[in-house]
């Protein structure tokens, strides 16, 4: 394993283990389930000024789906609705193995490009954030 995988390795851990902005408030929600594996989360969103204001989301389920849902939420609090889908498009890109440029953390999930039943896990969250925010895009 190279020294680059195992610092990924160790940030998804971290997320999984410390989720940021673990969290449900007032505002649009939206929820997704993975029936084939369990995993379930439910993303809270608020917009200010056109800008994602707030967004928590509250995970449960394997580690990828868990870090990917807090990573998330990190890279897009202030973003645009549309610039969070223009980041969720390089991020499922990023799953298909396409590059890691401009996906800062994000990156870390470069490795599921190689085990692409694993992508349902790490995207889980973001259909769930591109749901409550269709109304606002």
């Amino acid at each position: 394993m190279s020294d680059l995988d195992e610092l990924y390795q160790r940030l998804i851990m971290d997320h999984a283990r410390r989720p940021r902005n673990e969290r449900s408030f007032p505002g649009t929600r939206a929820e997704r389930q993975n029936p084939l594996c369990g995993d379930e989360v439910a993303v809270s969103v608020r917009l200010g000024a056109g800008r994602i204001a707030e967004v928590g989301a509250v995970a449960q389920g394997c580690a990828l789906s868990r870090a990917a849902a807090s990573l998330m939420t990190v890279a897009v609090a202030g973003r645009t609705p549309a610039e969070a889908h223009g980041l969720f498009e390089r991020f499922r890109a990023l799953l298909g193995g396409g590059a890691a440029e401009g996906l800062g953390d994000l990156a870390a999930f470069a490795g599921v490009a190689k085990f692409p039943v694993r992508a349902q896990c790490a995207t889980l969250a973001w259909q769930a954030l591109l749901e409550a925010l269709s109304p606002a895009a």
